[in-house]
């Protein structure tokens, strides 16, 4: 089983033009979006909130949050984003992936449009 990987444009929501592309892991067990801090204050994205996160072994950590909006395959959605530190993986989350309508596919594991997304 292999990784899936989408290059995502990241945008400051108040100023569009105020961008980067990154090569992001998907990561559908992740709920949010993860992207270096630093990366995300140059362009003008500051933190709004702070969330505390359990990581993959059961370790408590807390992160600040905040909104980027993310371009992926045609497809633009504001979303949360995690001001990941520096020992911190960058990865596509399910919350963007669902605003964006993108799903994985099983088979090829590259990221496709969702057919139709579910109302109730």
């Amino acid at each position: 089983m292999g990784y899936t990987y989408a290059t995502v444009k990241v945008c400051n929501p108040r100023e569009l033009s105020r961008s980067f592309k990154v090569r992001l892991l998907v990561d559908t067990g992740s709920t949010y979006t993860w992207i270096k801090r630093s990366k995300l204050e140059k362009i003008g994205v500051y933190p709004s909130d702070r969330r505390r996160f359990k990581t993959i072994n059961n370790k408590v950590i807390e992160r600040d949050i905040g909104e980027a909006v993310v371009e992926c395959l045609g497809k633009r959605a504001t979303t949360v984003v995690v001001f990941a530190e520096e020992s911190d993986h960058e990865v596509l989350g399910l919350h963007a992936l669902e605003g964006l309508g993108l799903e994985v596919d099983p088979v090829s594991r590259q990221l496709r449009e969702i057919e139709v997304i579910l109302a109730i």
